[in-house]
């Protein structure tokens, strides 16, 4: 007679840990169980074929017809976390030997794309036919023939892996690169795409560093990705700052390049080209904004002549922002602009020392969230966290001042004040605030260096809070006299 004790009652988690043997072995015998509570009824046992197929050899013999499904305890729960465990297992162990293999038999990352540049697809999409003979298939994936890029493009393509395979070469011997014979090479390259393209460009010394600029501003789209990094890769090494400029602000660097390139910069003290980055810049990994973060609060004496000269384009700009206030010859919308750009101007500009003018472009850049923020601000140290602390206190220290300070978008394009688009917004200073709290508060709480720090921002920010509620109140007054008024 089978018996209960036959079959394993209880195992532990602890005890699914053992041997894929043993596994394997509780598992048959497990679903033998499970089959005979579900397919055994009050006939014999023999009369049950589906039954007898199902149980082992070594069960026949001992199959008896006084087994009644009220003997059989198997517990299903048990089974299927069992079962569970045993696929979860198996899963990590498969993706364990999937990432090994592919650490083991990893390929090199410098294999080109066969199609390094945009496609023109002017060309190329009223040329696909579809395969199928009828249209009307309900296929939702439908072959296409007719698949071909233009000549242009075909000439493009060939042109950038050829400069490839020669820059790779000249690149990898930067000891023995000049910047005169770096600059003549990429001009040509750039003139090549050029007579290709059919684009016009003014020639004033067409082998200077400036035509070069110029070049890639006009032709920037038509260089292949792994062109523009190892162009990027000989302007750094040889100090081309122009060029580097060119190459971030046109969107050519892939953003892998991007922590190599802040590495860079931070060594050679250039400010300003990091500012660029982090307008310009999609995809910062939270290293890099660390590596930015820790060069602007802990600046060293070196770094402070490019960071005077980022001052300096902020100054400019602020007093741009006045003048235009100041101009009577404006019309009235744009005058009202110019007023409310000055203001922003004076924010941003009053009270903060060159570093943290410099911090404006990270805290305002859209393309920076928590999730970047959080591990570079858990990595700064005291001195760091608190002049971070004092830098976003004196932000909402101004907007407690001038609350009717807000965000000027029509400065930009209609005046001019490129720079009012990187004014950090209240919503920006409140995020990086609360992301500094969430990450540092055991430090915050025991070192009281921050506490005076984080009275004075309580304060101001209740006040904030309290003409929040206020305005809140007045607007859904102001709502409800406008449908009163409409009805």
């Amino acid at each position: 007679m089978i018996k209960c004790s036959d079959f394993p009652q209880d195992r532990s988690w602890a005890s699914a840990k053992s041997s894929t043997e043993s596994d394997l072995q509780f598992m048959r015998s497990s679903i033998i169980c499970r089959r005979i509570t579900v397919h055994v009824n009050p006939s014999p046992l023999q009369d049950s074929p589906r039954l007898s197929n199902s149980l082992p050899p070594a069960l026949h013999s001992a199959a008896d017809t006084s087994l009644r499904p009220p003997l059989l305890c198997f517990k299903p729960q048990l089974f299927t976390a069992k079962l569970n465990y045993i696929l979860f297992a198996t899963s990590i162990m498969t993706l364990l030997e999937l990432i090994k293999d592919a650490a083991v038999n990893s390929k090199s990352l410098d294999l080109h794309s066969d199609y390094p540049v945009v496609l023109n697809p002017d060309p190329i999409l009223p040329n696909l036919k579809s395969e199928l003979k009828d249209e009307s298939s309900s296929y939702s994936i439908k072959p296409l023939s007719g698949w071909k890029i233009s000549q242009t493009d075909t000439e493009i393509i060939e042109i950038n892996k050829k400069f490839a395979e020669e820059l790779t070469t000249k690149v990898k011997g930067t000891k023995d690169l000049k910047k005169s014979k770096f600059i003549v090479c990429l001009v040509s390259y750039l003139e090549n795409i050029r007579e290709k393209v059919g684009v016009s460009v003014e020639i004033g010394d067409s082998s200077g560093s400036g035509h070069c600029k110029i070049l890639i501003n006009k032709l920037g789209s038509f260089m292949g990705k792994d062109v523009a990094g190892l162009i990027l890769d000989g302007c750094v090494s040889l100090e081309i700052w122009e060029l580097v400029e060119a190459l971030i602000v046109n969107g050519l660097i892939v953003n892998s390049c991007y922590a190599n390139l802040v590495a860079k910069l931070v060594e050679k003290k250039r400010s300003d080209l990091i500012c660029l980055c982090c307008k310009h810049a999609f995809d910062l990994g939270s290293s890099e904004i660390f590596t930015i973060l820790r060069y602007f609060l802990s600046p060293s004496k070196d770094a402070h002549n490019s960071m005077a000269y980022v001052k300096k384009e902020w100054e400019n700009q602020a007093t741009l922002a006045i003048e235009k206030a100041s101009d009577s010859n404006l019309k009235q919308k744009n005058s009202l602009v110019a007023k409310e750009a000055s203001i922003l101007f004076m924010m941003a500009y009053d009270g903060f020392s060159a570093p943290e003018l410099c911090l404006h472009y990270l805290i305002a850049s859209p393309n920076i969230n928590n999730a970047m923020l959080s591990p570079a601000f858990n990595k700064l140290n005291g001195k760091e966290l608190l002049n971070l602390i004092r830098y976003l206190a004196k932000w909402v220290k101004k907007y407690e001042r001038f609350p009717q300070a807000g965000p000027c978008p029509k400065a930009s394009s209609v005046l001019g004040l490129k720079a009012c688009d990187w004014i950090p917004k209240l919503e920006d200073v409140v995020k990086c605030l609360g992301v500094v709290l969430d990450e540092n508060f055991s430090s915050l709480v025991l070192h009281p260096q921050f506490h005076e720090e984080l009275r004075s921002i309580e304060g101001l920010v209740s006040s904030l809070t309290a003409e929040a509620k206020t305005c809140y109140m007045m607007t859904v007054v102001t709502d409800k006299l406008k449908i009163d008024g409409t009805k």
